[in-house]
């Protein structure tokens, strides 16, 4: 016999409901319900019925095939068949991530069309895919943070043998798999978990919906069913890491948060696989905390993404200064990130009227993941334009260097290696036509003071928003995309070839630069990164042992070094490392 089982710990009877059959649940300690079945009526799909109510979706679905509101379909995680069962993820300490969208990465948008270029992320010299979240949400296209059934990957996509073919074949190209998880709130339509327990709780609030309740009543459950999902994702489907999203957002006033919970049930899971596991946080708490060892009384997590370096660097490249970018625009800022992890680390910070952040102490820079460019930085703009719509080439070249060269761990988005000239857009396609309507009211009058227009802000929910936020993977090869793409290509084999640049030591004096000037000099190891962001060329005072060094890397010719100064063009990077550097 095989058993069905759901926590409803409020409910007075609970039913397991298929196509044909109704069998009636027995209650068990805790809340949990159970029942016995056949084989036969083990493999149907399944809904559960609350007190004779109407049925809903298994809040651990591991299938909806039919969307949000249909029927659920039980895997058999054993059937599959792994090919790659020895093979283990490169370390943090040397990644380089790749953060993408299941729908618009590829033309088909599925699991199985991503597989078909994994070989181009070998061969760019990416170690990590992050993928966005794939847990079912309602319609067939999404951003995903705003799943609903956490177990089951999207039907749209897939499902779920065809997301493990994709982590299969990435482990078989040498990619490790992070999944991006939501746990700070779930989405508004197809949501029915509430209606089985207290899973969410009225003491906080999110600005996505109600809180999860991690500190409330019957908690201790729905904690359970996070850190289960967690572990389901690492085990079942076999990804090497979570991307948790958000956590600022996860409220937890419990002795053992909810967060160090999690990293110490990974930790086990780790041990028991003999897989290296990770679990990278959102955060823009800018606590050190969050990545620091448990027995520091740190959470224990592996790396935290660095929203500062993003700042910082973007500011002084486009000059915007809207909301919270008035915090940043200074070269000094950038230098400090650089040298110290966060710029706000206690300092005050303007667009919030009050001090922000802790000093990162004793910890490495790879705990940090920095980008250039996300989803949320590129989408969450009115039209979801990418960093290269809104600076040039030059520009763009100097950005990139400083990223894969930072001490860091370095995160590119989606086509932001070619400069992709498809933006990034949000896109929804709810089936509630009020909430539907609401979205679109919402993101045109979010931008409105952005645009000529409301109109001008593209329909959530039209099927043009999605697809114009497609890769074209051909234009890869033509013009300026294919020669930054060749520049990502070299910056990304200097980083592996320079022993330097996968140095994750934070140094508070290896920076030099001049604010008005407006170039900045930074100092890895015994190799030079030296940015010049005027429009005019100038010579920067280097180091002394310049002569031991060579230009190994320059995003224009005319670069010339001379004694101690180098001559740099206007708005360009060279990159010096030593000539006798064995790994160079």
């Amino acid at each position: 016999m095989n058993r069905r089982i759901v926590w409803a710990p409020s409910a007075a009877s609970v039913a397991m409901v298929t196509a044909n059959e109704r069998v009636e649940m027995h209650r068990a300690s805790g809340g949990w319900w159970r029942a016995e079945l056949s084989p036969e009526l083990s493999r149907a799909d399944y809904a559960f019925s609350l007190d004779d109510g109407p049925p809903l979706p298994d809040p651990r679905s591991p299938y909806q095939p039919h969307g949000v509101h249909g029927l659920s379909r039980p895997v058999d995680h054993s059937a599959f068949e792994w090919r790659n069962t020895k093979w283990q993820a490169a370390p943090l300490s040397s990644a380089i991530i790749y953060e993408c969208h299941v729908g618009t990465f590829t033309a088909s948008g599925t699991f199985d069309a991503a597989i078909d270029r994994l070989g181009h992320l070998c061969e760019l010299g990416v170690t990590h895919i992050e993928l966005m979240p794939v847990a079912e949400f309602s319609g067939a296209r999404g951003w995903g943070y705003d799943g609903v059934d956490l177990f089951a990957p999207h039907h749209s996509y897939g499902g779920p043998d065809a997301m493990k073919r994709l982590v299969d074949a990435a482990h078989g190209h040498g990619l490790g798999v992070i999944l991006d998880v939501v746990y700070n709130h779930l989405g508004p339509e197809g949501s029915y978990i509430a209606k089985f327990g207290p899973y969410f709780t009225n003491r906080y609030r999110t600005p996505w919906g109600d809180a999860v309740n991690l500190d409330d009543r019957d908690s201790d459950e729905v904690r359970r069913f996070f850190c289960d999902n967690a572990l389901m994702w690492l085990r079942d489907y076999r990804v090497d890491g979570l991307r948790i999203d958000a956590i600022h957002a996860i409220f937890d006033a419990s002795a053992i948060h909810f967060l160090e919970q999690l990293g110490a049930e990974v930790r086990q899971l780790e041990a028991e696989a003999g897989r290296h596991l990770v679990v990278i946080a959102e955060s823009d708490l800018n606590q050190p905390q969050i990545v620091a060892a448990r027995e520091a009384g740190g959470y224990g997590l592996d790396a935290q993404w660095n929203d500062d370096f993003h700042h910082a660097l973007y500011t002084i490249l486009t000059g915007e200064t809207a909301g919270y970018l008035a915090d940043f625009g200074s070269i000094a800022q950038l230098a400090k990130c650089v040298t110290r992890g966060f710029v706000y680390d206690g300092t005050y910070s303007k667009s919030r009227r009050r001090r922000h952040g802790r000093p990162v102490l004793g910890l490495s820079a790879h705990r940090f993941v920095a980008f250039t460019q996300n989803h949320d930085q590129v989408g969450n703009r009115a039209m979801g334009e990418r960093l290269g719509h809104l600076v040039t080439m030059d520009q763009l070249k100097i950005s990139a260097a400083l990223l894969m060269t930072s001490p860091f761990i370095p995160m590119l988005f989606q086509g932001e290696e070619w400069n992709a000239s498809s933006p990034f857009q949000y896109f929804t396609d709810h089936q509630d036509s009020a909430l539907a309507e609401s979205v679109r009211k919402g993101r045109r009058a979010e931008f409105a003071h952005f645009v000529a227009k409301e109109s001008d802000v593209p329909d959530p929910q039209a099927l043009q928003t999605f697809e114009r936020s497609k890769l074209d993977w051909d234009e890869r090869e033509r013009g300026e995309h294919r020669e930054i793409l060749e520049w990502y290509r070299q910056l990304i084999d200097l980083r592996r070839r320079v022993r330097d640049f996968e140095n994750g030591e934070l140094k508070l004096d290896a920076v030099k630069f001049d604010e008005a000037a407006r170039w900045i000099c930074v100092s890895r190891g015994e190799s030079l990164v030296i940015c010049n962001f005027a429009t005019s060329p100038q010579r920067v005072p280097i180091a002394q042992e310049a002569n031991r060094l060579r230009v190994a890397l320059a995003s224009k010719h005319g670069v010339r070094v001379d004694g101690i100064t180098i001559e740099l063009p206007p708005v360009s990077v060279a990159i010096l490392t030593p000539k006798d550097d064995a790994r160079s």
